[in-house]
């Protein structure tokens, strides 16, 4: 009997067969595309058809209005000036208490994606080659990893930093430090070139990592390293896994809403130096297998002058923990094995509690974001089935009609095509995650912004577009950010990982691609 980890890990193609002698009737589906969108249109302007005829009705009541209306209505006001008076200050009271409390727009101006130098790229047989160096792992271990990469969507590109492929490793503090300074400073420098903003205009600072924290932190590290003001506003979230990202720009937008006239630099990393397991626990190897090198920056505004230049505008962050239950508690837990080897250990439970916290999340993000059209089609059936008991399917909403674009953390192969089939997404919509998957691994909370940088080099960002990214991570959560782009990204002026490349892409992945070691 295989063990747990072995069975949650290997994924299977199961492919539906259909029969060639029957063609689909494609006019009843052509037919009821156009109705749901019909409908969509219906509900969606519902406002705007109600309006016209009462604009409509105005306008002709206006018209019918002489000259001596006008007069008589001005002598009226003249002999009730106290009215006029109290009105028009509190217009103005109203006016000025509004602009005053009203959120202010958070701007993403432009983010950047480090991209290591070709020496630390690291192919799948050099990566059971150094694993079987080690001299750690047992023979079971070892081929128990190779079938994890085989299975696993990643490419022969992907990137490990310098301490673990030396001969013998080296994971050290200082080359965990090395690691990470390479990692942020590459990803800002490129920012503040492509952006113009000079270091010293930054007034708050976010840094998210999971698993590396040292003393002085890695804010304090980027904070000596570029001289930032006295004053700046830093934070250094540590412990909260993959779905840190989010909760950074989450915080940053917090942080602009109180702070005027300030830039907002986050940088999202995860440091994997240190933390690569040297055990023989299988819950705790897979993440070996898919966790590689990479980090973002991101530079958010809340200046009016900047919407110009600026790539996107926040919408929308929701964020749900479900730290509250033991078992999606435990799911992703960094402990020690039965040898005292720190590792993180994958709990069976991971899928179910993943599918847990997107419902929540969804469920919290659907109203703000769905049509009218989708939510009365939910709340209809939903109605019927509880209240009315009527057996029929659930209806999911259609997300495609909030969002042109979604990145969805590259957390491994089985969550992606889990979320390709309950969102309904088609190929095209998960083509940015599983080539980010395939050419960088899983970079923890930045893969996101890997999938945008994909996203903009293949030209598919246009003005009013809105991109729904969503991450998972230790804790448990799950949370959601939608951005609505501000102009059409222009790829043959952008400088991201994927522009040099960005022509081979997207590769066929096969469920299997056997190692040669």
């Amino acid at each position: 009997m295989p063990d747990e980890s072995t069975r949650r890990v290997s994924i299977e193609a199961n492919d539906d067969q259909t029969n060639s002698n029957k063609l689909p009737n494609f006019l009843l589906s052509v037919r009821l595309k156009y109705v749901k969108l019909g409908y969509h249109y219906l509900i969606s302007h519902a406002m705007y058809l109600f309006l016209v005829p009462i604009l409509i009705a105005a306008f002709v009541h206006l018209s019918t209005i002489t000259m001596e209306d006008v007069v008589q209505l001005w002598d009226q006001l003249k002999f009730n000036l106290v009215t006029v008076i109290l009105c028009s200050a509190l217009i103005v009271f109203l006016a000025t208490l509004y602009f005053m409390t009203r959120p202010r727009k958070v701007y993403l101006v432009d983010f950047s994606c480090y991209k290591p130098k070709p020496d630390v790229m690291c192919p799948k047989e050099l990566f059971m080659e150094r694993s079987k160096i080690a001299g750690i792992f047992t023979e079971e271990n070892l081929a128990f990893q190779k079938k994890i990469l085989e299975r696993s969507g990643l490419g022969q590109k992907t990137y490990f930093p310098e301490a673990l492929l030396k001969l013998p490793p080296n994971p050290c503090m200082a080359e965990a430090r090395k690691e990470a300074e390479m990692v942020m400073f590459g990803a800002i420098d490129e920012l503040l070139e492509k952006t113009g903003v000079k270091a010293k205009d930054i007034g708050i600072l976010v840094v998210n990592c999971s698993l590396f924290n040292p003393t002085p932190s890695l804010s304090a590290m980027i904070v000596n390293h570029y001289k930032l003001r006295g004053n700046i506003m830093s934070y250094n979230l540590g412990g909260m896994g993959c779905s840190a990202g989010l909760i950074s720009i989450d915080l940053a937008k917090q942080m602009l809403q109180v702070h005027p006239n300030s830039y907002a630099l986050v940088v999202s990393m995860e440091n994997i130096t240190l933390n690569w397991y040297f055990g023989n626990n299988r819950s705790m190897l897979v993440s070996n297998c898919i966790f590689r090198m990479g980090g973002a920056a991101i530079l958010l505004s809340n200046k009016s002058s900047d919407r110009r230049r600026s790539k996107y505008q926040l919408i929308h962050t929701v964020r749900t923990h479900k730290g509250a239950d033991d078992k999606s508690y435990g799911c992703v837990f960094q402990e020690e094995d039965d040898n005292k080897k720190i590792g993180v250990a994958l709990s069976k439970d991971l899928m179910a509690v993943a599918g847990e916290a997107l419902k929540t999340n969804i469920t919290t993000l659907g109203p703000i974001v769905l049509p009218m059209s989708e939510q009365l089609l939910f709340f209809i059936t939903l109605v019927a089935r509880k209240v009315f008991k009527m057996k029929i399917k659930p209806y999911i909403p259609d997300f495609k009609l909030a969002f042109e674009h979604f990145c969805i953390h590259a957390g491994g192969r089985a969550v992606l095509d889990e979320l390709e089939k309950n969102l309904e997404l088609s190929q095209w919509h998960m083509e940015p995650s599983r080539m980010t998957l395939y050419r960088f691994g899983n970079t923890s909370s930045s893969s996101l912004w890997y999938e945008l940088a994909y996203t903009e080099a293949k030209g598919r960002i246009k003005k009013g577009d809105r991109t729904w990214q969503i991450a998972f991570g230790s804790g448990f959560k799950c949370n959601s950010a939608v951005w609505r782009a501000l102009r059409t990204i222009n790829p043959a002026k952008e400088k991201n990982p994927w522009m040099d490349e960005i022509d081979e892409f997207p590769v066929e992945v096969p469920r299997i691609v056997t190692i040669n070691a």
